[in-house]
């Protein structure tokens, strides 16, 4: 169990790190402070594939925690 828990950390850690870095930076710098206020105040929406990344980081990040408690908690028992 041990093992599993061990390897299932270290595959959602790599796949996490590959998600975040595949995603787009949501800023581009100075400039895109005004333009970026405005997506955020007339509710600009991620669509395509920033925003399947989005949701995969949020999915994976839970998982990640998750699997982080179980880990420990088994660990501290044995």
């Amino acid at each position: 169990m041990r093992n599993f828990l061990m390897f299932a950390e270290v595959v959602v850690a790599i796949l996490l790190i590959l998600v975040v870095v595949l995603q787009s930076s949501k800023s581009a710098g100075m400039g895109g402070a005004v333009s970026g206020a405005a997506d955020s105040v007339f509710g600009g929406k991620a669509r395509g594939i920033d925003g399947l990344l989005s949701k995969c980081t949020i999915v994976l990040g839970i998982v990640f925690a998750i699997l982080s408690l179980f880990l420990g908690i088994y660990l501290n028992q044995y």
